[in-house]
């Protein structure tokens, strides 16, 4: 992979206040050796997770060799057979740069096993750790640390921000604060509790000695909260950019922030800080995991507590997208002609599959051609225009909560009581309604028995954690939808500008530390959305 160039311009603003924090300190000749062009070797700190396949991708004690460091934000690196971008910040340049990267793994497990002297061990390590006891207190210390730290920012906003700005309703209506703040103050209630179950089962004296795992399995269900406030960030910041174009909202937060004493980082730089957080409790833990004992009481809880995190994660980060992709299926919905009924998003999310499919159905038992629409709840489909085949009618759907999918053998299908091949049977839970459905061939045939019992469980999954779009998100889509259609925009959605980069054999830059938002920390990259994938290849969106 070639490596790019960029301007290497980054604002504090741009930042956020967490990267900021985590911006490590080189020593300058180490530094000086990166920038002469040297390859030096960095051990990877978190697992950062590749957002494009311009960045390099690793995992937490990664071992990376930096190629390039000319740049102090973003660096360009190498494991093994793949090479990219990643944040400086994310690493530790390992003490000794003469030892082999071969060693490195004999190091670890002679390190963990206690076959190594101190004096070795505190070279590898660094000075201050001579041993995994000493390392699993300063995780827990920095656990303890960053927790009270994050309390004192959620009370700094709280209070310097939302409560001033609740005083000035001839600034800010209530909706308008909801937008910028979310459910900010939800969280701060529920940080303070953890922060004191934290405390309890903290050993002052013995810190490697705390069992702290614990605490996060009990509130585990409680940082589901946090979904809600990840998936409003973006209208927050659209929102605070439009005040701050009217100087007199710029005076008034810097006299928040100055009135609270808090550190100079605008308004959209703290808000940043809960999204940040909820990221990297997966990856203090792994932390955690690393330097405990299986032996330990608390390795067990732990190790249950990393897993309840990633999951709580993957949860976020899964509404997050289904909520980003509401707004594409209100367009899709605008682009369908002779649309009847409710709206797709009175009862879904997300698009599970679509695809063309032969369709039999009584009382008249006559093959038709049409093109059909998979959604959690419910399945659509519709007739293609003979002439204009970029054109598609709507014609019925079918509620999937009412249906029950029936494999069905090839040759002679009783109820219709003709041939068939590659036929799948939806038969109504109630009632008469029967449809039988044909594909071209076997593979797709699968491909519809696997989507329809993806249906089913994710249907389920949204039951059991409550997953549900409000009226107001519904609305802003639909609203968003038509205001394309009157704008003149085409109905066809056309591959974005970024997808064009992606195909580029030259990458460049990225242009910014990435905002940690959820995306499924300490895991592999997350499949693509399908949704893309299934909407592009029908015509109707094909100009």
């Amino acid at each position: 992979m070639a490596r790019g160039s960029g301007s290497g311009r980054w604002s504090r603003q741009r930042l956020g206040f967490f990267s900021t924090m985590l911006r490590c300190n080189l020593p300058p000749e180490t530094q000086k050796l990166i920038s002469d062009g040297s390859v030096v070797y960095a051990e990877a700190l978190w697992d950062h997770v590749t957002m494009d396949d311009q960045e390099l991708g690793f995992k937490a004690g990664d071992v990376i060799e930096v190629v390039d460091a000319t740049n102090k934000e973003w660096w360009w690196g190498r494991i093994t057979d793949s090479e990219g971008w990643f944040p400086a910040s994310f690493v530790r340049l390992r003490v000794n740069q003469d030892e082999p990267m071969d060693d490195y793994p004999t190091h670890l497990e002679d390190a963990q096993a206690g076959e190594e002297n101190r004096e070795g061990l505190g070279l590898f390590l660094g000075p201050g750790l001579p041993c995994k006891e000493q390392m699993r207190t300063n995780v827990i210390n920095e656990i303890m640390s960053t927790e009270r730290d994050y309390i004192k920012h959620l009370k700094d906003i709280c209070e310097g921000y939302v409560k001033q700005c609740r005083k000035r309703t001839d600034m800010f209506t209530e909706e308008q604060l909801c937008t910028i703040f979310g459910n900010i103050e939800e969280i701060y209630r529920f940080q303070r509790k953890f922060l004191k179950g934290l405390e309890k089962n903290f050993n002052k004296e013995q810190p490697h000695l705390s069992e702290i795992g614990c605490c996060f399995l009990e509130h585990q269900t409680d940082f589901q909260i946090y979904s809600e406030y990840c998936n409003n960030h973006p209208n927050a910041c659209i929102q605070i950019s439009k005040l701050v174009k009217v100087n007199k909202y710029v005076f008034f937060f810097e006299a928040c922030r100055l009135l609270q004493k808090m550190i100079d980082i605008s308004l959209d730089g703290f808000l940043l800080t809960p999204v940040q957080k909820i990221c990297k409790y997966p990856l203090q833990l792994a932390e955690l995991l690393k330097y405990t004992n299986p032996q330990h009481r608390d390795y067990t809880d732990v190790e249950a507590a990393l897993n309840a995190m990633k999951n709580v994660a993957r949860l976020i980060n899964e509404r997050k997208r289904r909520l980003e992709n509401i707004d594409k299926i209100a367009q899709w919905q605008s682009s369908i002609e002779d649309w009847e009924g409710e709206d797709v998003l009175s009862r879904s999310s997300d698009l599970i599959f679509s695809g063309e499919l032969s369709k039999l159905s009584h009382p008249h038992a006559r093959s038709q051609q049409r093109m059909f629409f998979l959604f959690d709840h419910q399945m659509v489909y519709c007739k293609k225009d003979l002439l204009r085949r970029d054109m598609l009618y709507y014609k019925s759907r079918m509620d999937m909560d009412c249906m029950i999918v029936i494999d069905v053998e090839d040759g002679k299908e009783k109820d219709f009581n003709i041939s068939v091949k590659n036929a799948i049977k939806l038969r109504a839970l109630a009632g008469d309604e029967i449809h039988l459905l044909c594909s071209k061939k076997p593979e797709q045939k699968q491909r519809w028995l696997r989507a329809f019992a993806d249906e089913r469980i994710q249907v389920q999954h949204d039951s059991e954690t409550g997953f549900s779009l409000t009226d107001v998100q519904k609305k802003q889509a639909l609203l968003n939808a038509r205001k394309s259609h009157l704008a003149g925009k085409p109905k066809a959605v056309t591959r974005t500008y970024y997808d064009f980069l992606m195909r580029q054999k030259h990458p460049s830059l990225p242009s910014a530390v990435p905002r940690q938002q959820v995306f499924m920390l300490a895991e592999p990259k997350r499949k693509t959305s399908t949704f893309w994938h299934n909407i592009g290849r029908l015509t109707p969106f094909k100009k």
